[in-house]
């Protein structure tokens, strides 16, 4: 797999996760980028988080790869070439200060390793990734589970989207939301993340 290009993020794409943080549910999505620097493959490694900007929080979801360039009309399951599970890492204290001097969230969601996702696996298809749940494990225990047909907006929806405003090409991935369930991480933790029933990626936390 080449590198990543791009990283966008789609922001409230589930209603319950919106109403957890007291959000307003979008009515049309809602996107924010991460530098490279933050991504990281989660393949059983330590992961070093920064641990003196206050509480950091979870926020498990379906990524998708980008494996050629889009064009307006293109179906997303003819661009779409690969598919992993994420974790969008948020400063949730420095974000909260940010939302109330309606500032960007860079500060919040762009530091190094925000952005890890599992081993990327073949995407099967819109319709087919609609039977199974993706979930993430905290030191044992299932913390959040999802569906891409809980989505606010649907992954045609956020590819027809993220191209027009930003453009689309081979190398470029996007989170596509999470849902309800966040929660704080702390040092130490042990994260799996899973598709259906099977783990595809891991790590330990390391606050520093």
């Amino acid at each position: 797999m080449g590198d990543i290009r791009n990283i966008y993020c789609v922001g409230r794409n589930y209603v319950a996760h919106a109403k957890e943080l007291n959000n307003e549910v979008p009515s049309s999505p809602f996107l924010f980028s991460k530098p490279t620097h933050a991504f990281v493959e989660a393949n059983g490694q330590e992961i070093h988080l920064p641990g003196n900007r206050g509480s950091i929080h979870y926020e498990t979801e379906l990524v998708i790869r980008i494996g050629s360039k889009h064009e307006k009309g293109m179906k997303a399951d003819e661009v779409i070439d690969r598919m992993g599970i994420g974790i969008d890492f948020t400063l949730r204290d420095v974000q909260s200060e940010l939302k109330k001097k309606g500032h960007p969230w860079l500060l919040a969601k762009g530091f190094p390793n925000s952005a890890v996702v599992s081993k990327f696996i073949e995407f099967p298809g819109i319709n087919e990734i609609k039977e199974k749940d993706f979930s993430l494990i905290r030191n044992g225990e299932m913390v959040q589970v999802g569906n891409s047909k809980n989505m606010i907006f649907d992954l045609q929806t956020i590819v027809d989207f993220t191209s027009l405003h930003f453009g689309l090409d081979e190398g470029d991935i996007i989170f596509t939301g999470t849902p309800e369930g966040v929660g704080q991480i702390f040092d130490r933790d042990h994260l799996s993340l899973k598709w259906d029933n099977k783990i595809i990626g891991d790590c330990f936390i390391k606050f520093t």
